[in-house]
């Protein structure tokens, strides 16, 4: 399928024959202003505002061919799901100038795009298992969490009413019997649905699923409106790796900007009644990771996205060829957190989108990541539930080499023993030169609980489709194995970041800002989250600089455009509370919001 891509590409942003000069690609003020402005929706993407949208969507697929070659799932109006872009990138491999003429698709894109469309059922709001991230031939995807009950039935009704009786999500019935479609048990039902979810997911050679959730299952009103892959009765997940790393959701957020956005000692109150899902890890995937994750209720918020980031790192780095699934509840809050903070570190290492500059990156990862998929920046300003500037505000926290990948890939590369030295010696030798965080507890102490790993007794149909990205994956297995190895990091003192104060914002009182001891190669003076920071003479390691590079473009741009507001007063007396509390819980405020 030769040319797919530019075909693809030139059939959805077909230009006009007349002498009026292109549109100006859009920059990262527009992109801030439009996105504080209202909510992406894929079905709204016409007059004024859908061209801006279109704009934007363009220069996403322009960034993502710099470095790769990827088909187009088309999802025009939100047909398959209205908070998804309408052109949604499926990253197949990375390509040079020379190979972008002489593509070849490794996919089918119209069994892709089938398996989609079956599959969304079976997550929240339609929000299906969706590739963002290519990396050594491994997906990084994202999506909602599993549809409890009561949405499974709703849209599968919803789809048999106004499609005339014949639902395209069951358009395959050679295996359901008369008494199947009659009765529709639960079972059948979660059976079908969860199947062609799991099918999806090893198409995508996912393995790993990180589910973000504090809870089980997400209850409002007494009844369960979600369900997770770590509660499914019938263990239909069991042979995937479950990892359950609970994080708070957005409303936590306010209280980070009540803090005048001091996120260092903020600790998530995790006594709460509707708090009911531990942190579950399985035990190989932390021996070298040296957290103690027993310890994980008394993490500050700096702390708990650290550790979760190194987690999800060591995760993609490590040997075998099985991609990632993040997910919270909507998957428009944490679940973009987490992706934008896993593309920008892999790019500040140059292992990804490897031509971008740090201005480019930073347009991709809030246009695709955050806005694209739906982020509802609007509302979150509105109540002060600033996730999404946390995420960039946070960049300050990661610039240090522990968290890079390459240091992972020298570290595997390293032999056992060298001249007498483990690997453990040369850490310690090498300690002085590691920034250091104050994430890690004991420096020995692990405990933890493991994830569910009984096998269940379903069992599906065999997969039709050939496993994605295999020819890419096969490029990077290992010739061997290399046994994880334990390190000592340091432990840091205390330290606080002053941010400067900015004129011209909406109050911003006194306060520090959260940073690692890496952030001393700044100075700063004042309060404001949004001040720039200015470079010492010091010397900083190409990761540094680079992030740091992007978080001073954030910073500088959300100034000028959004700046920091005041959360909108909520409504007096306990009563109008609980009032306004029923209305958005029943959707009948059309502003609602939703907690991930």
């Amino acid at each position: 399928m030769a040319g797919a891509r530019a075909a693809a590409a030139a059939s959805v942003w077909s230009s006009t024959s007349s002498g009026h000069p292109p549109p100006q690609e859009p920059g990262l003020g527009e992109l801030l202003e439009e996105f504080s402005r209202t909510q992406y929706r894929a079905k709204d993407c016409s007059g004024t505002g859908g061209s801006k949208v279109e704009r934007i969507e363009k220069r996403c697929l322009e960034l993502f061919g710099r470095d790769y070659c990827y088909s187009v799932i088309q999802n025009v109006n939100g047909d398959i799901c209205g908070h998804y872009p309408q052109h949604i990138v499926f990253l197949e491999y990375e390509s040079s100038e020379k190979e972008k003429d002489t593509f070849q698709s490794t996919v089918q894109v119209s069994k892709l795009q089938d398996l989609v469309n079956r599959s969304k059922t079976a997550r929240c709001r339609g929000r299906f298992v969706c590739p963002v991230i290519l990396f050594k031939g491994k997906h990084i995807c994202r999506s909602a969490t599993l549809a409890g009950w009561g949405e499974l039935y709703g849209r599968t009704g919803y789809n048999y009413i106004f499609s005339g009786g014949a639902d395209d999500a069951w358009a395959d019935t050679e295996d359901v019997t008369e008494e199947d479609c009659a009765l529709r048990s639960d079972t059948h039902l979660f059976d079908k649905v969860r199947g062609y979810d799991i099918k999806l997911l090893r198409y995508l050679s996912v393995k790993y699923i990180c589910d973000l959730m504090v809870e089980n299952k997400k209850v409002k009103f007494g009844m369960n409106v979600t369900s997770s892959e770590k509660v499914d009765k019938a263990q239909r997940y069991a042979d995937f790796t479950l990892l359950s790393i609970p994080y708070p959701g957005c409303e936590f957020f306010k209280e980070y900007k009540d803090r005048d956005y001091m996120a260092e000692g903020l600790i998530f109150n995790w006594k709460q009644d509707y708090v009911d899902a531990p942190l579950s890890i399985p035990d190989f995937l932390t021996c070298s990771l040296n957290i103690d994750w027993s310890q994980y209720q008394s993490w500050d918020l700096v702390q708990q996205t650290q550790n979760y980031l190194k987690l999800l790192l060591s995760i993609i780095n490590s040997d075998d060829d099985s991609g990632l699934l993040v997910h919270c509840i909507s998957g428009w809050d944490r679940t973009p957190l987490f992706i934008s903070l896993l593309r920008l570190s892999l790019w500040a290492d140059g292992l990804i989108h490897t031509s971008l500059k740090p201005a480019e990156i930073l347009y991709l990862t809030v246009a695709y990541d955050w806005f694209l998929f739906g982020h509802m920046l609007v509302d979150r300003l509105s109540k002060g539930e600033e996730i999404f500037f946390f995420c960039f505000n946070f960049l300050k926290h990661i610039i240090s080499e522990e968290f890079s990948s390459l240091k992972t890939q020298r570290r595997k590369s390293l032999p056992a023993r060298d001249a007498g030295f483990t690997l453990e010696d040369i850490c310690m030798l090498r300690r002085k030169d590691r920034g250091s965080t104050t994430s890690l507890g004991s420096d020995f102490s692990l405990v933890m609980e493991s994830s569910p790993g009984a096998t269940g007794s379903f069992t599906y149909e065999a997969v039709e489709l050939v496993t994605a990205g295999a020819q890419t994956q096969a490029a990077w297995r290992k010739s061997h194995s290399s046994s994880p190895q334990s390190v000592l990091w340091n432990r840091p003192q205390p330290s606080e970041d002053r941010l400067p104060s900015h004129q011209g914002l909406v109050e911003a009182k006194s306060s520090s800002s959260s940073s690692s001891n890496h952030s001393d190669n700044f100075f700063r003076i004042g309060s404001s989250p949004l001040e720039v920071p200015k470079a010492r003479l010091a010397a900083l390691s190409e990761r540094e600089t680079r992030l740091q590079e992007v978080r001073s473009i954030f910073l500088a741009t959300y100034s000028s455009t959004v700046g920091l507001r005041a959360a909108a007063p909520s409504p007096s007396g306990a009563i109008g509370g609980l009032l306004e509390q029923f209305v958005r819980g029943v959707g009948l405020r059309g502003t609602s919001s939703s907690a991930l």
